[in-house]
């Protein structure tokens, strides 16, 4: 397990904006309008699922694993949300999407729609995708969850959801139709 630093409060409001970046406010600001309560918790860079252990415990939340996927072609790009433990096969999902050889997509494309860099993946990044250019994907595990924990658009804060909150305001608000699977 990685050791990172983590901030042991835990945040219910908003940071102050200095030394933040635009697209993590621009979170908060969507939150704030969808009347979405949330917990949150700064640490240092968290990379992977690994990294947010000592989050998840602080939080008393199993992670989100958020992945961003694309076809051979680079045409079609998804956003898989699967519990942070579970392991992911492609050849599961390739099958109930009907799409084949998925892959992780390039960097380029996580930016260029999500408005996120690698490790940042997250459901709130769907926010900068007016055009649904991402399909979003969720694995029926994470819906039977309580609460549900991502990143804020940068993976050095975390966020603690109520999961019904993430279904019936947050996935409504952002336009995306989710395609629910079973992993």
């Amino acid at each position: 397990m990685s050791e990172i630093h983590i901030d042991r409060h835990l945040y219910t409001t908003r940071p102050e904006p200095e030394g933040r970046l635009p697209r993590e406010m621009a979170v908060y600001d969507l939150l704030e309008r969808l009347d979405i309560p949330f917990v949150r918790v700064d640490h240092d860079v968290a990379m992977t699922i690994e990294d947010c252990q000592g989050v998840d415990e602080l939080l008393g939340i199993d992670i989100c694993k958020n992945l961003f996927l694309c076809n051979a072609q680079k045409t079609r790009f998804y956003l898989l949300l699967m519990p942070g433990g579970k392991q992911f096969k492609t050849k599961d999902l390739s099958k109930q999407i009907g799409s084949s050889r998925l892959s992780f997509a390039p960097a380029e494309y996580m930016e260029k729609y999500l408005g996120v860099t690698p490790g940042s993946a997250t459901i709130l990044g769907l926010m900068n995708d007016p055009d649904n250019q991402v399909q979003l994907i969720i694995d029926e595990d994470v819906t039977a969850q309580e609460d549900f924990g991502c990143h804020p658009c940068i993976n050095t804060s975390s966020l603690k959801l109520k999961t019904s909150d993430v279904l019936e305001k947050l996935i409504p608000a952002l336009g995306h139709t989710p395609v629910f699977v079973k992993l």
